[in-house]
């Protein structure tokens, strides 16, 4: 069930890697660092820390979690091939 337990997730997919997301950037990275850009550092950090959290309450099933949570408007792992992946990359960038 998707609701507030992950708000800066929720607002990352959402307001930024969405299917639209070259309005920001022409690449995922480029969008990532425009979301740094409008946000402060803490922010970024505490969404590193959300999704630290979101992958420890689901090890087993990261991948149905980050569907149900976030249905998700972009193949997020057609590059990084697994949602873990994905969500480890995101984290590097943000805290870059």
């Amino acid at each position: 069930m998707r609701g507030n337990h992950y708000p800066l997730m929720i607002e990352l997919f959402d307001g930024y890697l969405h299917q639209d997301y070259e309005i920001y950037g022409d690449t995922f990275e480029e969008v990532v660092d425009y979301y740094k850009r409008m946000n402060p550092r803490s922010m970024c950090l505490d969404l590193v820390f959300e999704i630290d959290v979101f992958m420890a309450e689901h090890p087993d099933d990261l991948n149905l979690a980050f569907k149900l949570n976030f249905k998700p408007q972009i193949n997020h792992t057609y590059r990084w091939h697994t949602t873990f992946s994905f969500l480890e990359w995101l984290k590097r960038l943000l805290s870059e």
